[in-house]
């Protein structure tokens, strides 16, 4: 709507009742027009002296500080409440409060100046707004009458009493107000002064009036010896008696009482007779009794008003100190209560300790049972022992040559396996490129076929590794492993952008980046190449975690030094190979450890590379400063998680941070690749800012093929140290995982004993089958070979070797 809505400003009292009324009344009046309404209150200060009460109005000093606090937050929250109610009734009409702070003058002069400040043109005041004792001012009625002639003429009042609306009548003096049935409400009462009594009660008998009195010889001076004249005299003294007591009872100032008795005493005419003399020094004498009177009253109510006073004290401080006696006996209470409660935790705590011993001598008995029995349980099977010693050794005898022959077995199993698993990987390649198109090199799948390699998507062939492949399967299709990544269901790829997508990965071939065998357009999934160590990161997170419980010839079977070059090389291979397509390079924009995957010969394949085409240079260094991360990975085995703190560090810092689970890095070659990372992390700096992939390319691999050198001459010595060191340790003295004489050894269910830390990493890692027969296990519960390793101590006393 295009009208805009009028204020209307509404005072209303402490009254609930009335001020519902009032603006009951006022929301009808303007019902037909959109109208906001401007609640007018008036707002009292916190006084020092005084304070509000559920109870009513009591002194500030008659109540503790801690209680005044209280009484005052109370008097917040009823005004607080009252002006939400007030704003609550007003419904769905725009409604605002205005505070009116209290101040000395009176309330229609607030509410005069209050009218011209904000400019009110429609005012609505209910009665009870006018009638708060709390304000100094004439009456509830004259205030009315005030505010109706002192405001501007542009403000349209409206006085409301009871919900009604009321009319102002007459002037200030006279005034009335009526109802609009002309019923009388309220008038101004006419206030009599001093004089006025005074001359009310002379002039009632004029022949006795004042004027009669100090002029006699006027003629109307009658006989003061008449009947009349003394009946009269009775009169004014009972009169002036009656009137005095008037006097005491208002506490009027005894300087106007004194001048009224002077007006009535003293005559101007020195030739009055001896009769009207002796009346007036009558009256005097009346008036210096009560004058006498009145003081007396005055020192009596001073002296009751000290006394008042010093009583209100009194009480305050016995009060005071009644709530002090009073929070003590209840502290006392409670310690007493906590001491109760304590000794009755002492007694449980007693009872439970007698109990307790009881216990352990019913306990400590049947141990002593138990112990004798043990005794004789010992001896017999000492007995068996020495006879289950000659049998053990033929076993062992027996199982030696068994393993022997299970270890050739196994060792043609596996040539057998890779000789399988090579003819139909083999096989499937072959049949994949035949089926494939062949402009792109890969196939199409159908999601039967998707659903069928994955088990329907089971847990169990989820894969999880890091990076953002969050929904990789593991499958098998045409006899090869295969890894299954189904599309992030949130990025809502269309048709188009999903083939676009596939024809540029399909057309993606190296050695160092991995292979897109298929995709599935209805699944929104793409079939790569199984790698099967898995990522970087999950090998290294993989010796962080076992690294405690390896030992320093199990260490050598991690990711060592050689490889972690030859890595290095090939990473640089693949990603220049991105950097150097045609038209326009490409930039992965995401390497990390996560995206670097091994296949079974640990053959690295660059992987999660996106489909940015760009030309600039910036992104083509952030892809080499990523790659200087990885090598100073490599490098220490830390996670580099950012740039700063590995641009920070200079080469003598990583040399002497390598990571020993590598082995023993040749000091020149670890040198030499910590400076090509440094070079790296700085390529946006001079002297490195013209480095590019195909130099680094060049010098590692020149780095790798002396790594190669050195670890093909250490290799031949190895093998001439293990020929002549090689010790006649027995075979089943040797864990299966470790190759080393087991310390601890624990049966498994497959009958074979393992060095404890070995087969418990086994088991942690997931594994479900035995390392030595790889059939499943029945279950996974170790048994300690105690006879195993009494032979193992055995043989090392006879070898002279301290025991493990």
């Amino acid at each position: 709507m295009d009208t805009q809505a009028e204020k209307v400003y509404v005072a209303v009292g402490n009254d609930i009742e009335d001020g519902f009324k009032t603006l009951e009344w006022t929301l009808k009046k303007w019902n037909s027009k959109p109208i906001s309404i401007a609640i007018l209150h008036v707002t009292y200060n916190i006084s020092q002296e005084f304070v509000y009460t559920p109870f009513g109005k009591l002194p500030a000093g008659s109540v503790s500080d801690e209680k005044l606090k209280v009484f005052i937050k109370y008097e917040q929250e009823r005004i607080d409440e009252l002006l939400s109610k007030y704003i609550s009734f007003c419904g769905q009409v725009k409604a605002e409060l205005l505070r009116v702070e209290k101040c000395e003058q009176p309330i229609h002069t607030v509410v005069t100046d209050l009218i011209r400040r904000h400019n009110i043109t429609k005012l609505v005041i209910g009665f009870p707004f006018l009638k708060s004792s709390s304000w100094r001012m004439k009456s509830a009625v004259s205030g009315s009458f005030y505010v109706h002639h002192h405001k501007p003429d542009f403000c349209e009042l409206f006085i409301i009493c009871g919900g009604r609306r009321v009319f102002l009548r007459g002037e200030n003096s006279k005034g009335v107000i009526e109802d609009d049935q002309g019923v009388t409400v309220a008038k101004i009462r006419e206030k009599s002064s001093f004089k006025a009594w005074l001359a009310k009660m002379f002039n009632e008998n004029p022949a006795y009036s004042l004027d009669t009195i100090s002029h006699p010889s006027l003629g109307s001076f009658e006989n003061p010896y008449s009947s009349s004249s003394q009946n009269q005299r009775g009169n004014s003294v009972q009169e002036l008696e009656n009137y005095f007591q008037h006097l005491l009872s208002l506490k009027m100032d005894e300087e106007g009482v004194h001048n009224s008795r002077m007006e009535l005493a003293t005559p101007k005419h020195a030739d009055s007779d001896m009769i009207a003399a002796e009346d007036i020094e009558s009256r005097k004498k009346t008036l210096k009794e009560a004058q006498d009177m009145i003081k007396l009253k005055r020192k009596e109510a001073k002296a009751n008003l000290e006394r008042s006073t010093k009583a209100q004290r009194a009480i305050s401080l016995c009060n005071r100190r009644a709530e002090q006696l009073e929070a003590k006996i209840n502290e006392e209470a409670t310690k007493r209560e906590e001491l109760k409660k304590a000794l009755d935790s002492e007694k449980e705590q007693l009872h439970e300790v007698i109990m307790d011993t009881e216990e352990s001598k019913n306990r400590l008995s049947s141990l002593m049972e138990l112990q004798f029995e043990l005794s004789n349980k010992l001896q017999i099977s000492t007995f068996a022992k020495s006879n289950s010693e000659a049998q053990l050794e033929k076993a062992v005898s027996t199982r030696a040559e068994m393993v022997r022959e299970i270890e050739e077995l196994r060792q043609q199993r596996d040539v057998l396996h890779r000789r399988i698993e090579f003819c139909k990987e083999k096989d499937a390649i072959g049949m994949v490129a035949r089926l494939s198109d062949t402009s792109c090199g890969f196939k199409e799948y159908t999601a039967e076929e998707i659903r069928l390699a994955t088990n329907d998507f089971s847990e169990r062939l989820r894969i999880k590794p890091g990076g953002d492949w969050t929904r990789i399967y593991r499958g098998r299709i045409n006899h090869a492993t295969v890894a299954i990544k189904m599309l992030n269901s949130g990025n809502e790829l269309s048709k188009q952008d999903f083939q676009a997508k596939v024809t540029v990965l399909g057309h993606f071939r190296h050695p160092n980046l991995i292979t897109m065998i298929g995709f599935c357009t209805e699944l929104r999934c793409i079939v790569f190449e199984y790698m099967h160590n898995g990522s970087l990161r999950d090998i290294f997170l993989r010796d962080i975690l076992f690294s405690s419980h390896l030992s320093s010839k199990t260490r050598k079977r991690t990711i060592g030094w050689h490889d972690r070059i030859r890595i290095a090389s090939e990473i640089c291979s693949g990603l220049g190979f991105l950097h150097m397509a045609k038209p326009k390079p490409i930039v992965h924009g995401r390497l990390s450890l996560s995206n670097i995957l091994l296949d079974r010969n640990l053959v690295t394949k660059i992987s999660g590379f996106g489909l940015l085409l760009t030309h600039d240079e910036q992104s083509v260094r952030s892809d080499i400063r990523a790659f200087g991360v990885l090598m100073m990975h490599l490098l220490t085995g830390r996670n580099w998680a950012g740039l700063g703190q590995a641009m920070n560090m200079d080469q003598a810092a990583v040399i002497r941070d390598l990571d020993d689970m590598a082995g023993q890095w040749p000091l020149d070659l670890a040198e030499k690749l910590a400076g090509l990372a440094l070079m790296c992390l700085t390529s946006n700096r001079r002297p490195s800012r013209d480095l590019n992939l195909a130099t680094l390319t060049g010098e590692l691999h020149e780095l790798k093929k002396r790594a190669d050198d050195l670890v093909a001459s250490e290799r031949v010595k190895d093998e001439d140290v293990k020929a002549k060191e090689t010790p006649d340790v027995p075979s089943f003295f040797l864990c299966p995982i470790f190759q080393e004489v087991m310390k601890n050894p624990h049966a498994a269910a497959d009958g074979f004993s393992y060095e404890l830390d070995a087969i418990e990493e086994w088991l942690r890692m997931g594994h479900d089958t035995s390392p030595m027969t790889n059939l499943r296990l029945k279950h996974t519960f170790l048994t300690p070979n105690h006879t195993l390793r009494s032979l193992i101590q055995d043989w090392h006393n006879k070898r002279l070797l301290p025991p493990p």
